[in-house]
């Protein structure tokens, strides 16, 4: 009989909470039998809904938690208010003892990465952790990262994050060596921040192993996938994130305004509806949903707060795929062979030069 995967799940978080949580849950069970949910939140609201779903029920243990994190609590207020006791925190905690292989939260972003990494503590050599986001483009997917997690970043830090998104990518997409791009403001060595500059120049010099280092990269290059793997700061991150999500409801708008227009648009539309609905598949924002916490002791993925049953379900799978790669295990054998390397230190020495 194979591995069970034991999934964490903080079903109060997110706009609706156990409604989507469980649901959820359950669409990813059927896809996957071999998960086991330890299912974390306030009994009164969550068993009536449990009992709705026998399968996840079946597959499932329960734990109260008196206490839930507000979608708008500050990360400081999350941490004095929730630590060991809320639904949130007793999710990333089962990471930590082992009891779940990941954790999954639909939750405040700022308080669920205070959590984890006040939790799961960041891995050796690693200062900061990333939040890492599936980015689907004209090639397939792409993963980007930093898209929230801090601001700002010097180039050791972006370095961390292309060893981190590097060993990702080989885990999720199985691929031996992944390609790597910094986000700049044009391909030229002389262009953008200095951080970003020594980060390019340490990372063209390095013997890296596990990833190949193909340069800058624009911002139009990211949906072309022109990389497997961007690697930019939380800020401009963020921003490029929402952009595209944005775009894509933009474009959604405009499709369903011109095909109701006229009548022939809407016998247009009548024998072209494959070729729309491929579209709507392939622009739909549930079908990768779910950032990757990367870079610390544990593995952690956080939902859209937004998103339906579906889209849940898509965080569930990302969390079950992150698992059954091995992903710490490759971030932490990335990690060795790149210390080892020297790279780290030649970095520490450019900016002390600076």
């Amino acid at each position: 009989m194979a591995k069970t995967i034991p999934i964490s799940l903080d079903a109060m978080g997110g706009d609706h909470g156990p409604e989507v949580v469980i649901p959820g849950a359950e669409i990813a069970l059927v896809r996957h039998p071999d998960i086991r949910f330890l299912i974390y939140g306030n009994e009164k609201v969550v068993l009536p809904i449990l009992d709705r779903y026998p399968r996840v029920k079946e597959a499932s243990t329960f734990h109260h938690c008196d206490v839930s994190v507000a979608m708008d609590a500050k990360p400081s207020q999350a941490l004095r208010q929730g630590r060991w006791r809320s639904s949130m925190w007793r999710a990333i905690e089962a990471v930590k003892t082992e009891e779940a292989a990941v954790a999954v939260s639909a939750g405040n972003t700022g308080a669920l990465m205070a959590m984890s990494k006040f939790c799961l503590r960041t891995m050796a050599n690693i200062e900061r952790p990333a939040i890492a986001a599936i980015w689907p483009t004209t090639r397939g997917e792409s993963i980007v990262l930093d898209v929230g997690a801090t601001i700002g970043a010097d180039a050791q830090q972006l370095i961390d994050f292309a060893i981190l998104g590097g060993a990702m990518a080989r885990a999720l997409f199985s691929i031996e060596k992944p390609t790597v791009g910094l986000l700049n403001i044009g391909v030229e060595e002389v262009k953008g921040l200095e951080e970003v500059r020594t980060a390019g120049r340490l990372m063209r010099e390095a013997p890296l192993s596990s990833l190949t280092y193909s340069g800058f990269v624009e911002g139009d290059d990211i949906g072309q996938g022109a990389v497997d793997v961007v690697v930019t700061e939380g800020f401009a991150g963020n921003i490029a994130l929402k952009t595209a999500e944005g775009t894509a409801k933009q474009i959604g708008g405009y499709l369903r305004s011109a095909m109701s227009r006229t009548l022939m648009s809407k016998i247009g539309y009548f024998f072209a509806k494959s070729a729309f609905d491929r579209l709507r598949e392939k622009m739909d924002p549930r079908k990768v949903n779910g950032g990757v916490f990367l870079g610390l002791n544990g593995i952690v993925i956080k939902s859209h707060g937004g998103t339906d049953a579906e889209g849940y379900a898509a965080a569930i799978d990302l969390a079950y795929d992150m698992v059954r790669n091995e992903l710490t295990q490759k971030i932490a054998h990335d990690l060795v062979h790149y210390h080892r390397g020297g790279i780290a230190r030649a970095a520490k020495n450019s900016e002390g030069d600076q």
